[in-house]
């Protein structure tokens, strides 16, 4: 019977074998088990077996696992992985490590007033979508291209990469895993400080592999950890 443990090493493994076949670092891939919809029970034994980054979608469950009884004061590293609403931004300043999905200017800016506020500095990824799917959030390329500025002039946050969902299809996956690290490239021209820019969040289950063969720095993984949704 496969455990969460057992997933963990499977994928570790799996990770290592892809990094020796592509020249990567396996050091240089942080995996994010995401455990949106699943107990906080589970996200303990994912601790326990020495998972510590955990990547939540939605706001509320996020708030309620992080401040359950049975996940206080463990060593994890929470980090947003799902669409953030602008007026959602206030309840979870100063309680990630990693923010992967703003994917607007607006609600850039009003992490940057809340962190001001709270005296914190918030990390965060801008989400771009890369397949062009509408029912996709996220930046187009051009339009971060263009905007990219205006980022880098709030204060009280820090832009340290891009993240991207890509299409189901394997072949056109690799094609916007490819972009994003393109995208990622050109931002560095643009930046003030590009040696903050290190971070490419792309690959999940279903295409990690492709994903880290394409320079991803941070795959987000679920149902190969956790088990299918209901």
């Amino acid at each position: 019977m496969d455990t969460i443990a057992n997933n963990l090493q499977r994928i570790s493994e799996e990770i290592r074998s892809i990094c020796n076949r592509t020249g990567r670092n396996f050091s240089d891939i942080k995996l994010i088990a995401v455990s949106k919809t699943k107990p906080a029970i589970l996200v303990k034994e994912a601790c326990d077996a020495g998972q510590l980054d955990i990547g939540e979608s939605y706001v509320q469950e996020f708030l309620e696992k992080q401040s359950s009884d049975l996940l206080s004061g463990l060593p994890l590293r929470w980090h947003f992985i799902g669409h953030l609403q602008t007026n959602k931004v206030k309840d979870i300043v100063g309680k990630t490590c990693l923010i992967h999905s703003i994917d607007r200017l607006k609600t850039a800016e009003e992490l940057s007033k809340r962190a001001s506020r709270q005296n914190v500095t918030v990390d965060y990824l801008i989400e771009i979508n890369t397949s062009g799917e509408t029912t996709k959030f996220g930046l187009s390329p051009k339009e971060l291209l263009s905007v990219a500025p205006r980022f880098f002039d709030l204060p009280g946050i820090r832009l340290r990469g891009l993240m991207t969902i890509a299409s189901p299809d394997r072949n056109k996956a690799g094609k916007e895993f490819r972009l994003l690290a393109e995208l990622l490239d050109r931002l560095k021209s643009k930046s003030p400080d590009p040696a903050l820019l290190t971070e490419l969040s792309m690959g999940m289950s279903q295409d990690f592999d492709i994903a880290i063969e394409e320079g991803s720095t941070m795959i987000r993984i679920g149902t190969a950890i956790f088990g299918s949704r209901a």
